[in-house]
């Protein structure tokens, strides 16, 4: 079966965010379909849509996988719900939300599935924790992650939990 690097998004603001963030590590440490490569620091961010909500804290993770694309999407759409994930407003607040940012060297724009994620290259609080993890990771943009970062503030994000201190 052929692996794929995957990396993932994860945010929450709902309940006790510091603990969805980790309990989500967690369950996907746990899960036997991939395996958790590795996690970066816990970053606290405001929301960037509606503000009449909490701020945010904000993770990245590497997978190492079998699955699809799109079996993947489907199964963090899975824990989402687990988590009690509700979709009530775009941009808006909840208990966990885990995007799927890039596959491998794969792209995918349809409906259901977007790799590159669209707002990857925009996303302070995804790319300053995606380059701890790979900060020389060519994206599909033709330039690094490390640059790709440099390309944005670090106004807004704070560290919570340094990734040295996080143990899953």
């Amino acid at each position: 079966m052929t692996q794929h690097k995957a990396f993932i998004a994860m945010g929450s603001n709902l309940g006790k965010p510091t603990d969805n963030i980790l309990s989500a590590l967690t369950a996907l440490n746990e899960d036997p379909r991939w395996q958790l490569l590795a996690y970066s620091s816990l970053y606290g961010s405001k929301p960037m849509g509606p503000q009449d909500q909490p701020d945010y804290v904000n993770a990245v993770c590497s997978v190492s996988t079998g699955l699809t694309a799109a079996a993947l999407l489907q199964a963090l759409h899975d824990i989402e719900d687990s988590f009690g994930r509700k979709r009530l407003r775009h941009w808006g607040e909840r208990s966990i939300d885990l995007d799927l940012l890039l596959f491998g060297d794969q792209q995918h724009q349809s409906e259901q599935l977007k790799v590159p994620h669209p707002g990857l290259y925009e996303r302070n609080f995804v790319l300053y924790p995606l380059a701890e993890l790979e900060a020389d990771q060519l994206l599909p943009n033709g330039i690094t992650v490390r640059q790709q970062a440099q390309t944005l503030t670090e106004d807004g994000l704070d560290v919570i939990i340094c990734q040295s201190d996080i143990l899953i």
